[in-house]
């Protein structure tokens, strides 16, 4: 397990930049997937931009992982703009790259605007992100951007045993989505599907704890087909596998985008659960995960 989150905690990959991490994801795939179960057929490149799809056998349903992160882009007078919803808190070390070459800064408020303290101008444009600090005991693992890096490790472990299924590494979800819409048509046009499930990491709340087992999420803002949610979950019972029953107002993932979909396409999110959400220490339960990973195998064999 080690040592593919830690590559993953430290790629950096944005919203609008997710390029590096697709190109880890490429180069992982290449030297992994002859000891899979199924060798899938890979579509990348341009026309998907820096989108990337593993088809396995005959799929009935896709796993989707959205590989951007939260960030900031900096603009004019070392000022800095939010990149999806970030935690803001005075003093949070930022990383990045730029022309001239590498930034460590930290964030300044100054009433309702955001600002870094690197000694020089930062190209216009420029996107940092939080600077990774791993932390791993034998009971959970923190570090900035769970979200969504364990769920792109769950869509790896998957790809070791699926025989039958899409897997979908999305971009721009933490920003407003948009990359969804034409991966689907892509997908229905190529060999279609009905069922999606989203890898995702949903938030720590009074109905949710640690050590409870993987959420399964009967709605967010969005709300998901019951008689659909009604199969999840009579196979998340007979699986065995701790679960936990999610039930939010708000929020959101890729899977509002498949439900405004032309497509009759039935959703469900199922992830393990964090706290600390959007900050550089988020924290997740290394059980929850492992029950991630379990339910995941399980649902994609049987659904």
């Amino acid at each position: 397990m080690t040592k593919l989150l830690f590559d993953l905690l430290n790629t950096n990959s944005v919203s609008g930049n997710e390029s590096p991490m697709t190109e880890f994801l490429i180069d992982y795939i290449r030297k992994r997937k002859d000891t899979w179960k199924v060798q899938p057929e890979v579509f990348f490149g341009d026309k998907l931009h820096d989108c990337l799809l593993l088809k396995f056998g005959i799929p009935k349903g896709a796993v989707f992982a959205h590989i951007d992160t939260i960030g900031f882009s900096t603009r004019y007078e070392n000022q800095l703009l939010a990149i999806g919803g970030p935690e803001i808190e005075e003093g949070t070390r930022l990383v990045g790259e730029d022309s001239l070459g590498p930034i460590s800064c930290k964030i300044i408020l100054d009433d309702d605007l955001i600002f870094h303290d690197f000694p020089r101008a930062i190209d216009r444009g420029t996107l940092l992100s939080f600077e990774q600090s791993i932390i791993m005991d034998d009971e959970y693992i923190q570090a900035a951007y769970l979200d969504n890096r364990l769920g792109i490790y769950n869509c790896l472990k998957l790809c070791e045993e699926l025989e039958n299924g899409w897997i979908v590494f999305s971009t721009y979800e933490e920003h407003g989505g948009g990359s969804v819409p034409f991966l689907i048509r892509f997908i229905q046009e190529v060999a279609p599907i009905t069922f999606a499930l989203i890898s995702d990491i949903t938030w720590i709340t009074e109905g949710v704890q640690h050590h409870q087992g993987v959420a399964i999420s009967l709605r967010d803002k969005y709300i998901p087909r019951k008689r659909f949610l009604e199969k999840i979950l009579g196979l998340a019972n007979e699986s065995g596998i701790p679960y936990q029953i999610e039930v939010e107002g708000s929020g959101g993932s890729d899977g509002r985008e498949i439900q405004f979909s032309p497509y009759p396409i039935d959703w469900c999110f199922i992830g393990a659960a964090e706290d600390n959400v959007h900050t550089p220490y988020e924290k997740v339960s290394l059980k929850d995960l492992q029950n991630m990973i379990d339910l995941y195998k399980y649902l994609m064999k049987r659904l």
